[in-house]
């Protein structure tokens, strides 16, 4: 393997935000896309998309993702929903869904759902209120655990914490141990910028088994 032996270090707080971001962006990469459905006090029903996202346990099942703040330190609706109802759903993002999505990133006002200017499909969840995407083949219905602030301010973050009620997976998508079909999908992924990519390129390396450890080291 080769060795890397010259280096640039970026002080973040001699930095600014917007600069920060870009190269977080672009060092955890690829990031997968929650596409987060959630609905406010009133009724209406919101969709947007978070490439801060990951799965946080298995006991109980858990999930986690992080809505920014504005610039002009405005809360997104996803957050101030998930306030007010304490719920949520994760829907995954295959690649026939990738244009729609990308239109919910739009800043659309509170009283405007993104179901309809993007043109998604809404199918009732069984725990939650907020609909599930009927185009995307996963849903993951959630009940908020925790919201944890990250920094304050305009540009700052929460890290919303959620258990997993139920997960639905279209048929279409087994595979025929009962597990998923990576292929079949298909979802795609944030980068740095505007790049996205798939989930095609794959490649498998097995669990280490320890030997190339020294005998001392061992056990």
């Amino acid at each position: 393997m080769k060795a890397f032996d010259d280096y640039e270090t970026l002080i973040s707080a001699e930095r600014e935000v917007r600069d920060n971001y870009m190269l977080l962006a672009s060092c955890v990469l690829p990031r997968p896309i929650a596409f987060v459905s959630t609905v406010s006090a009133v009724g209406v029903a919101n969709l947007a998309p978070f490439s801060f996202f990951n799965a946080a346990g298995a006991k109980p099942p858990t999930v986690l993702f992080c809505p920014a703040v504005t610039r002009d330190g405005t809360e997104k609706d996803t957050l101030r929903n998930i306030r007010e109802t304490g719920e949520f759903v994760v829907n995954v993002v295959p690649y026939a869904i990738r244009d729609g999505m990308n239109e919910t990133a739009f800043a659309f006002p509170p009283d405007v759902s993104e179901f309809d200017t993007a043109g998604f499909s809404m199918l009732s969840s069984r725990y939650v209120k907020p609909a599930r995407v009927a185009e995307s083949p996963i849903h993951m219905e959630c009940k908020l655990t925790q919201i944890v602030p990250i920094g304050s301010g305009p540009q700052s973050s929460s890290i919303c914490i959620g258990e997993v009620l139920c997960f639905h997976t279209a048929r279409d998508v087994l595979a025929s141990d009962g597990n998923l079909d990576v292929e079949k999908l298909d979802l795609v992924g944030r980068l740095g910028g505007d790049g996205y990519s798939t989930t095609r390129d794959r490649f498998s390396l097995r669990r280490p088994s320890g030997k190339s450890a020294p005998e001392s080291n061992r056990g």
